[in-house]
């Protein structure tokens, strides 16, 4: 029998095809105004805004929303908004919206959580190429399910 582990993480969730992005960092760094680009430039789906669910599931991180914040996202200056959205996928990468970015990172970065090392990078989420690093990064390091 598996083990389940879960945790509540201040990061926001989106996926593309089966594989979520967790935009983790604290209040102010972006989070939610670079979840609402990609959901609406890059055809990215909301997870959960600003707080997620994550189990650890035969090796695998899964993020859920918490019920209270289902299919909602605060979008800074208009308000809350309700978004359609999926539930229970796999993490592929973790972006670290507050950590040190590096001109050349090094290769193989990772984030540990709940005993899972996950593909990380660090970007800043108010550059105008955030959406498109995400994307990037999804498509060559994120984990494939």
């Amino acid at each position: 029998m598996t083990r389940l582990s879960n945790q509540n993480i201040h990061a926001t969730c989106v996926e593309k095809r089966g594989r979520a992005v967790l935009l983790a960092g604290p209040s102010g760094v972006g989070k939610s105004d670079l979840a609402l680009q990609l959901v609406i430039d890059r055809e990215f789906t909301l997870v959960s805004d600003d707080q997620t669910l994550v189990r650890e599931k035969d090796g695998q991180i899964r993020a859920s929303a918490p019920p209270s914040i289902a299919g909602k996202i605060e979008i800074r200056g208009l308000g809350i908004f309700e978004m359609a959205m999926s539930d229970d996928v796999p993490v592929a990468l973790y972006v670290d919206l507050a950590g040190q970015v590096r001109r050349m990172p090094e290769e193989g970065e990772t984030e540990e959580l709940l005993g899972v090392h996950l593909p990380r990078i660090a970007i800043d989420g108010h550059t105008a190429s955030a959406a498109a690093k995400v994307e990037l990064a999804l498509d060559r390091l994120g984990l494939d399910f």
